[in-house]
């Protein structure tokens, strides 16, 4: 067997995406599987969205383009950030990727050298510490758990930074917990960031679109505007648009570590795909009132979530302000044993079970850096959500 690159060895695959597979291979076996691991919207892509990639094939709009992306894309993408954000940036100061995962990895791989370090708060989503890693740098973690709302405070921050700290990686809403930072919690969070002029700041905004209960986004470039010029603010119509599999992310940032990211994305991917870019065109300059109904949608979801999990004996779930994932305590459950005859003394364990008896397919917590959880998305139908509720319950009054 080939040796495989060393690099390999620093990182680990996506859990995730391992889990969502494992669930994708039961189904094709003919099992009944409920599977709520993925981190996408149920909803379909709009159609306005869908008859602008049309319009682009029908067009001839199939060959390369700009490897920063076209710039009638930069031109909304620098439209949608005044008019969302109050970030007045220029189109030339925008950039556009094959998704925001691709984006992120650009801008690691860009700047980071090895002694490097880059501050990620735990919970946190499970690409970050690896992306670190395969750039030869080192993830700090800064803890917050369910007492802070899941959320970094100030003092937290300031303890781990150090003279190698080079970026600070603030996802909000977040995944996998959906807590979402307050204009003043960005604030006190950015007075910290003040006082070190070498940090970057990666601020991932991908669930802009999803908050709930009248709460309003805060980004902190919008908020802290004398952090802007070192601040990667970075967004994408996967979640908002419903077009996961679309592949368009975009950020705005310093110009040269924007050239960095260009400069390696030719070497790459070359540009996104041009049709995907041209339909991502239409999704920010389009109609957008599709939005508040999906909003609806989502937050009666999570209502219906959180109650059902929490009347559920040793489970404990708070309710989040953002995303489409709720984040529970099992800890009360750990040590017990699953009909099966599985003693579950990990998360991993209890969600691997879960799924082998119960067919439901969860997240364990400990992929996002918090053990003793699971990451549940409600990013699926009413009626599959509440036989969902209904196994889990089955399976944890059962555990022995």
């Amino acid at each position: 067997m080939e040796k495989l690159a060393d690099t390999l060895g620093r990182i680990a695959p996506s859990a995730t995406v391992g889990i969502s597979q494992k669930a994708r291979e039961m189904v094709l076996q003919g099992r009944d599987v409920i599977a709520l691991s993925a981190g996408e919207p149920d909803f379909d892509t709009p159609e306005h969205i869908k008859q602008a990639a049309i319009r682009a094939i029908e067009m001839g709009k199939t060959k390369y383009t700009n490897v920063a992306g076209i710039s009638e894309l930069k031109d909304a993408v620098a439209a949608k950030f005044l008019r969302d954000n109050n970030l007045n940036v220029r189109a030339e100061a925008c950039f556009v990727g094959s998704g925001g995962k691709q984006i992120i990895f650009n801008a690691l791989m860009a700047t980071l050298n090895r002694g490097d370090e880059v501050v990620i708060p735990i919970p946190y989503w499970v690409s970050y510490p690896d992306m670190v890693r395969l750039a030869g740098a080192t993830p700090v973690f800064a803890h917050a758990d369910a007492q802070s709302g899941f959320k970094l405070t100030p003092e937290k921050l300031e303890r781990v930074i150090s003279k190698q700290t080079k970026w600070f990686i603030l996802n909000s809403p977040s995944n996998p917990t959906g807590a979402t930072y307050s204009a003043k919690e960005l604030e006190q969070l950015g007075a910290v960031l003040e006082r070190y002029p070498q940090v970057h700041i990666l601020s991932d905004d991908i669930y802009e679109q999803l908050v709930y209960g009248g709460n309003k986004f805060a980004t902190i470039a919008q908020v802290c505007p004398t952090l802007a010029s070192r601040t990667l603010t970075l967004n994408g119509v996967s979640k908002s648009h419903s077009m996961t599999g679309w592949r368009i992310g975009y950020c705005t940032g310093p110009e040269n570590i924007l050239l960095g990211m260009a400069k390696l994305q030719s070497q790459s991917t070359t540009n996104p795909c041009s049709i995907s870019q041209w339909a991502a065109v239409e999704a920010l300059n389009g109609a957008q009132d599709f939005l508040s109904e999906w909003r609806n949608v989502f937050q009666r979801r999570r209502d219906m979530v959180v109650a059902g999990l929490n009347d559920i004996e040793g489970i404990d779930c708070l309710t989040p302000d953002g995303a489409f994932y709720v984040f529970p305590s099992i800890e009360i459950l750990l040590g017990r044993t699953s009909v099966g005859g599985q003693l579950i003394t990990t998360d991993e364990e209890f969600v691997l079970a879960l799924l082998e008896e119960n067919g439901v397919a969860l997240v364990h917590g400990s992929a996002f850096g918090l053990a003793g959880h699971f990451r549940l998305s409600y990013a699926a139908s009413d009626a599959q959500l509440k036989e969902a509720l209904t196994r889990i319950a089955q399976f944890c009054d059962a555990l022995a």
